[in-house]
């Protein structure tokens, strides 16, 4: 067993120590603007990274990089729970050691390290808005949601075969789009607690890991009720239904 996993493991590290390094780095050079251009080397930043690694290493351990990922995987009855939990701890060491080595080559936590943050006074038209942490909470874990929803119905489902890290990619991508200026699109308790660590800031910590859990274990059930469904329906329908419809 331990040969087994040990592959998988630092081939989670890897995804994660990356995702988190090159995804917030991004962010942190980008700065704390919240202008299009800047949310989307952020959101690209992110999806590329997500994408280049779902395909490297997508065969070997799934390529989660991301602990909600891997509770949603888990609570759709995919992995068994000794194998997510040494997942879990891989990504949140392999995003700590990013962070921390984000600190390093910025010259220190100055940046905020890309950490996510609930916007305040955030200009939208003729008004302004600031997020609450009860908004904050909806926000994550429907981004969670969204890309929990696209990794079991793709990667786990097998329904778009070698084109799985794609879609993965470009969720990531488009749930930053939206969510960036609003909550700062983690959805990812390793992407956002790295940043925490290495500055020593834990403000909405707890929402920031809860809220993608929550969005992930909401996805497994329903992708678990829709898998059902459909059996139901095949069963229904019988091995000959299809065939029978077509002769008439």
């Amino acid at each position: 067993m331990p040969n087994r996993i040990a592959p998988k493991l630092v081939a989670e590290f890897i995804g994660t120590f990356s995702f988190v390094f090159i995804g917030a780095g991004t962010a942190a050079v980008v700065g704390g603007s919240v202008g299009l251009p800047a949310i989307t080397a952020i959101a690209f930043a992110h999806g590329l990274t997500a994408l280049a690694f779902a395909f490297a290493y997508g065969s070997v351990s799934g390529g989660h990089v991301n602990p909600a990922v891997t509770i949603g995987v888990l609570a759709a009855g995919a992995m068994g729970a000794g194998e997510a939990a040494g997942y879990i701890v891989a990504q949140l060491i392999g995003g700590s050691l990013g962070a921390l080595l984000l600190s390093v080559v910025l010259g220190g936590p100055e940046t905020g390290l890309g950490m996510p943050a609930l916007a305040h006074n955030l200009a939208l038209h003729a008004t302004s808005l600031t997020v609450t942490p009860t908004a904050g909470f909806i926000i994550e874990a429907a981004l969670g949601f969204f890309l929990v929803t696209i990794v079991l119905s793709t990667a786990v489902a097998g329904r778009a075969g070698d084109l799985a890290p794609l879609a993965i990619g470009m969720t990531v991508t488009f749930n930053i789009l939206m969510g960036g200026a609003l909550t700062g699109a983690a959805f990812n308790p390793a992407r956002a607690l790295g940043p925490m660590i290495a500055t020593g800031n834990f403000s909405d910590a707890w929402l920031y890991v809860a809220a993608p859990i929550v969005g992930a274990i909401v996805a497994a059930i329903l992708h678990m009720g829709l898998a059902r469904l459909a059996e139901e329906r095949m069963a229904a329908t019988g091995p000959g239904g299809a065939a029978g419809s077509a002769v008439e």
